[in-house]
C-alpha cells in the first residue's frame, strides 16, 4: 500500500523560505513522476511543479524561478524548496505520485494515482 506523508509546513513571512518533504512509503521515488499540488480556499488544486524519472523537471509559471522540486533518495522522499515566497503562495500544498508516468501532462491532477494528507503553508505579509 502507497503512502505519501508531507511535512515542513507552517507559517512564514512573505520573502521567506520553507521546505518541504513528501516521505514515500510502499513506492520507490526513484524511477517515478511525482509533483507538488497546491490549493488556496476557494480554488482548484492546481499542480506546481513535477519530476520525471529521470530527474527533469516542470513548474508552473507562478513558481518558476522560486520553487525547486527534487528527490532525495536516501530518505525516499520527494523536496519542495520554496523561496521569496508570496502571500498568494498560502494554500495547502500535497504530494502526488503515479506508477505510469505521463509526462506530457505533469501537472495535470488526473496523470496522478497516489496523494498525501496535504500540508498547509500560510504567508504573512
Amino acid at each position: 500500500q502507497v503512502q505519501l506523508v508531507e511535512s515542513g509546513g507552517g507559517p512564514v513571512q512573505a520573502d521567506g523560505s520553507l521546505r518541504l518533504s513528501c516521505a514515500a512509503f510502499g513506492y520507490y521515488v526513484g524511477g517515478h513522476c511525482m509533483a507538488w499540488f497546491r490549493q488556496a480556499p476557494g480554488k482548484e488544486r492546481e499542480g506546481i511543479a513535477a519530476i520525471s524519472g529521470d530527474s527533469d523537471t516542470r513548474y508552473a509559471d507562478s513558481v518558476k524561478g522560486r520553487f525547486t522540486i527534487s528527490k532525495d533518495f536516501p530518505k525516499n522522499s520527494l523536496v519542495l524548496q520554496m523561496n521569496s515566497l508570496k502571500f498568494e503562495d498560502t494554500a495547502v500544498y500535497y504530494c502526488a505520485a503515479t506508477d505510469s508516468c505521463d509526462w506530457s501532462r505533469p501537472l495535470e491532477r488526473a496523470a496522478y494515482h497516489y496523494w498525501g494528507q496535504g500540508t498547509q503553508v500560510t504567508v504573512s505579509t
